[in-house]
């Protein structure tokens, strides 16, 4: 059962990263803007971005690759947050629109959100996970 439950999630979850990774080569310029200027070569951070969002969207909706997908795509989502971090330090709209204050908060949630679905998909033990990370800090 988990197994079909983790089967429809991974379909469910990897259709919309092909699609927004499809559409960064689609219309670059939207997502040229979020790159942090310290990065430098805004075009090449949003087509490798589209790129890794495609290949981990793919990867996730295939079983034998789901594990080693999520866990690549939880880091990808925790990276490209410093995108959504800087389009709300910067107030930078995404596409002709500036979000709110509770807007870019909404959006911080459903990208822990997604983090969180990662590594259900990745078959991450939350505690244990987390008890490690603390561990390594003290």
């Amino acid at each position: 059962m988990k197994q079909k439950f983790g089967n429809v999630i991974g379909f469910s979850f990897g259709i919309p990263f092909i699609l927004i990774g499809y559409d960064h080569f689609i219309c670059p310029a939207i997502y040229d803007s979020l790159v942090p200027t310290y990065m430098g070569y805004p075009r090449f951070w949003t087509i490798l971005s589209g790129i890794f969002e495609i290949v981990l969207g793919m990867g996730i909706m295939i079983p034998f690759a789901r594990i080693y997908s999520a866990k690549l795509l939880a880091f990808l989502l925790f990276i490209l947050y410093l995108a959504n971090l800087n389009m709300w330090l910067n107030d930078i709209p995404f596409n002709g629109a500036k979000l709110s204050q509770i807007g870019h908060l909404i959006r911080l949630i459903i990208q822990v959100f997604l983090v969180l679905i990662c590594f259900w998909l990745a078959e991450i033990n939350f505690k244990k996970f987390f008890l490690k990370v603390m561990k390594k800090r003290a």
